[in-house]
């Protein structure tokens, strides 16, 4: 057994967890899709391993959609669906997951190739081996939200539709982390991993308030109780808000206060990710504060004009895929801030 270069060895480890970073990114849109096609409850049972292969005969579709007919989402909202119309929602269902298994697969092999050849770094095994772990977790969350719609609920927990998506986000937050950790070992020897600042940590906790919020407005669909911006229909608080219950079942449950503060949190976490991009500048790296204004400046257009045309597939696809690249963007500038000069 040969063990790599010292040098070679992170530069090789970072770009294999930025492939899967992207991978991850792919994911996530994948998710919006089917999200935004009402497709997630199409796949009744988790079948982690034989799941990867769809149906292939004509009866093996007729005992999946046969499957789907049970549940309250095909009986009160989709019932005299067709067959061919139950393969649509199925396909991005289907891809969703196998995606999924992809990153699993895409992930641990090399991990293992890696440890075998001695050629993790020193420190950072046991932040790979979280990361595994977590990509496990968060199948085991993936299924548990579709649970939650198959048999009292006609749609997914908004709740858990929102750890679902911020877990995935997370993971590839700290994917692309641990790759610009890695890429500053290989050019210094020396470099220590980068440190979370509190400014950092406090724009990253503003950003996931407002992605938080995002993944509530689309699980309420709270996104079609208005199609008018500034106001929401002629209103700045719109009307239709009900305030009964406890504050936080009103904070996170109503769709119209849902929409007002996913609408309008969204400038407190840009005005905080700007700082942090002039900062990431001032640190050196230039074009992790060009991606960072980039990117939030196009998901504040996407957000205006997904509300405008009443929540039309591209523009929302569009905006869940540039909220991913706002937190890459985000964890790109923050580990910047956080670098220590040698």
């Amino acid at each position: 057994m040969t063990i790599m270069p010292h040098r070679s060895a992170p530069r090789a480890i970072a770009r294999w967890l930025l492939i899967v970073a992207a991978l991850v990114f792919c994911m996530v849109v994948v998710g919006g899709i089917t999200r935004l096609t009402e497709s997630g409850l199409s796949i009744t049972q988790w079948k982690p391993i034989s799941g990867a292969i769809p149906p292939l005969t004509h009866d093996q579709w007729m005992e999946a959609f046969r499957l789907y007919q049970q549940i309250p989402e095909y009986r009160e909202i989709n019932r005299g669906m067709s067959l061919s119309q139950f393969q649509f929602i199925f396909f991005w269902e289907w891809v969703h997951r196998l995606l999924g298994r992809l990153i699993g697969v895409a992930f641990a092999l090399p991990l293992l190739w890696f440890a075998w050849k001695r050629a993790i770094p020193k420190g950072y095994g046991w932040r790979l081996t979280a990361l595994l772990a977590l990509g496990g977790l968060q199948g085991a969350i993936g299924w548990w939200m579709v649970e939650s719609g198959l048999s009292e609920r006609t749609d997914v927990s908004h709740y858990r539709l929102a750890v679902h998506l911020l877990t995935a986000l997370f993971i590839m937050g700290g994917l692309i982390w641990t790759a610009l950790d890695l890429r500053a070992l290989a050019r210094h020897p020396g470099a220590r991993p980068a440190r979370l600042r509190p400014f950092a940590l406090a724009v990253l906790l503003a950003l996931l308030v407002q992605l938080m919020f995002g993944a509530f407005t689309a699980g309420l669909d709270a996104g079609y109780v208005s199609n008018s911006w500034p106001l929401m229909n002629d209103h700045l608080v719109p009307e239709g808000i009900s305030w009964g219950g406890s504050l936080w079942a009103t904070l996170s449950s109503d769709p119209y206060l849902v929409h007002f503060i996913h609408r309008w949190w969204a400038w407190a976490a840009a005005l905080l990710l700007v700082l942090l991009a002039r900062r990431a500048k001032r640190a050196g790296q230039r074009g992790a504060s060009i991606a960072l204004h980039a990117a939030v400046g196009t998901q504040i257009i996407l957000g205006i004009a997904t509300v405008l045309t009443g929540i039309a597939l591209p523009l929302a696809v569009l905006h869940q895929a540039v909220g991913a690249l706002v937190v890459g963007a985000a964890a790109w500038a923050a580990h910047a801030a956080g670098r220590q000069r040698l």
